[in-house]
């Protein structure tokens, strides 16, 4: 996981953006939605593997 977050695909992502929507339209905070949908993501992709690679090499 990058940041504590799983890789979504292009439908997971509108999918949550979705549901913040609505949920923002339900009279949450647009904070604490984005939270809620956080924090079902990581449930839901909880035992998901995530590999990154970063490239220390300076190019000067």
């Amino acid at each position: 996981m990058l940041a504590g977050m799983p890789s979504l695909s292009h439908q997971e992502q509108q999918d949550a953006a979705d549901r913040i929507h609505h949920l923002m339209e339900q009279g949450m905070s647009s904070g604490e939605a984005i939270a809620t949908v956080a924090e079902e993501i990581r449930t839901l992709h909880k035992d998901d593997r995530v590999t990154v690679l970063f490239d220390d090499d300076d190019d000067e």
